[in-house]
């Protein structure tokens, strides 16, 4: 039985009965490796190199949670809350807290689409923004999942189809490697091949947000992780620095493409406008990085995980086993292909770091079954997008997560990797098979 296959349903398997997450890897990374022929002690060891990988990604969660906290206690949340409320009113079924529910939804998928093209921040602005606005949705009854497919469907669509920012970083590596395995194609096509797959995004997201999650979900009205329990006195200084710090965490983030110095020029902003006492800014750091430990320890496991199933050898075994499958059946091959670039998202965790692998199949594999350019752009880069809603260890679910569980009241597994992966793997896959039978 293949290792990767085996590794990942088992993390998967795990996951879903609560386990934890961190666990949930190791002991997947540990039972793909057996099943690789690694053997126990070179899988620990292979597992422990490769825990590395995303420590700095780690640290910068952890640094942002510290400047998410450090917002907290200027009062900026007190403030938002407070208008809002004013605005909407306390009456549950007041045509201006639907108003006021969907222009919140709209923003959101604005902001989180414009991090990935037009100011390029990636997920930096999540656990900035969300924390602060948490008791907000408490107050308009918002249902936390809808807003993690809104925030996950802004991470990932923008990327998949447009050209511009971490889209050019996509299509490049998807031109790069199909150019490296013999077919050449232009830039210019592949957001002609990815329009259908997109718009399944699109469909999902509707779906979440107009159905499955339009009803009213009550929270606690809690603080969040290291926010003071009573009610935050502020200024109209401290509001000012309050948002002069997330202006110059996101300019500088722009500039140096670090989340880590970003969250750091925030804190010290904080810390020489005095809305951050320096007598408080040991415990807001370690309050901080209690709220992310979470996310960094998934990041941190996932490397781990990615390193063991690379190390078997076993992706380019499923590799050459679906080419021996498939035939000439362009059906069969389509939904091959989709399925194994979605196994292998899931347990890598990023589609950028899929399509250099999946991209060795379904060049060749393509092209022996008869697909257009077209249709095999599509096919890479569908199969490179599938598993990124979804997967645990993905940033477009992780990040969300970072933001809506401040408080400690929403779950990574079920309220936002089973709801993304549901609302967008499906019809991601749906719509990415149809584009390559008939483009």
């Amino acid at each position: 039985m293949n290792a990767v296959l085996v590794a990942v349903v088992v993390m998967l398997v795990l996951s879903l009965v609560r386990v934890h997450v961190v666990l949930a890897l190791a002991i997947g990374a540990l039972v793909g490796g057996l099943f690789g022929g690694l053997g126990f002690e070179q899988t620990i060891a292979v597992f422990s190199d490769g825990l590395g990988g995303s420590a700095t990604v780690a640290l910068s969660y952890a640094l942002l949670g510290a400047f998410a906290v450090a917002i907290a206690r200027t009062g900026l949340p007190e403030v938002m809350v407070n208008w809002v409320v004013k605005l909407v009113g306390r009456n549950e079924d007041s045509r201006k807290k639907a108003l006021s529910k969907a222009l919140i939804f709209f923003l959101l998928a604005i902001v989180s689409c414009f991090s990935q093209n037009v100011v390029p921040i990636h997920i930096a602005f999540i656990p900035i923004l969300i924390p602060p606005i948490l008791k907000i949705l408490n107050e308009l009854g918002v249902d936390r999942r809808a807003i993690a497919t809104i925030l996950t469907f802004g991470l990932t669509a923008p990327y998949i189809f447009l050209p511009f920012g971490f889209g050019a970083i996509f299509h490049g590596i998807i031109a790069d490697n199909m150019q490296q395995n013999g077919l050449v194609v232009e830039l210019s096509m592949i957001p002609r091949a990815m329009a259908l797959p997109t718009i399944g995004l699109v469909v999902g997201l509707l779906i979440a947000v107009l159905v499955t999650f339009r009803k009213t979900r009550y929270y606690d009205d809690r603080n969040i992780v290291g926010a003071p329990e009573k009610k935050q006195l502020y200024t109209k200084w401290s509001i000012i620095s309050a948002f002069l710090s997330i202006l110059v965490t996101l300019v500088v983030q722009m500039s140096s493409d670090s989340m880590i110095i970003a969250a750091l020029a925030g804190l010290v902003v904080l810390l020489i406008s005095g809305s951050l006492k320096w007598k408080d800014a040991d415990d807001v750091v370690t309050e901080g990085m209690k709220m992310m430990a979470f996310i960094s320890f998934v990041m941190l496991a996932a490397s781990g995980f990615a390193a063991v199933i690379r190390e078997t050898g076993h992706v380019d075994l499923l590799v050459t086993q679906t080419s021996n499958i498939v035939g000439e059946s362009q059906a069969a091959a389509a939904l091959l292909m989709l399925v194994i670039g979605l196994f292998i998202t899931m347990g890598i965790g990023s589609s950028f770091a899929t399509i250099p692998i999946i991209a060795t199949l379904f060049v060749p594999l393509g092209m022996a079954a008869g697909f257009s350019p077209v249709a095999i752009i599509a096919l890479i880069g569908t199969a490179g997008a599938l598993g990124d809603a979804g997967a645990p260890a993905s940033d477009s679910t992780l990040g969300p997560t970072a933001g809506l569980n401040a408080d400690g009241q929403h779950n990574h597994i079920w309220d936002t990797c089973v709801p993304t992966f549901v609302h967008f793997n499906i019809p991601l896959f749906i719509f990415g098979y149809l584009a390559a039978l008939f483009l």
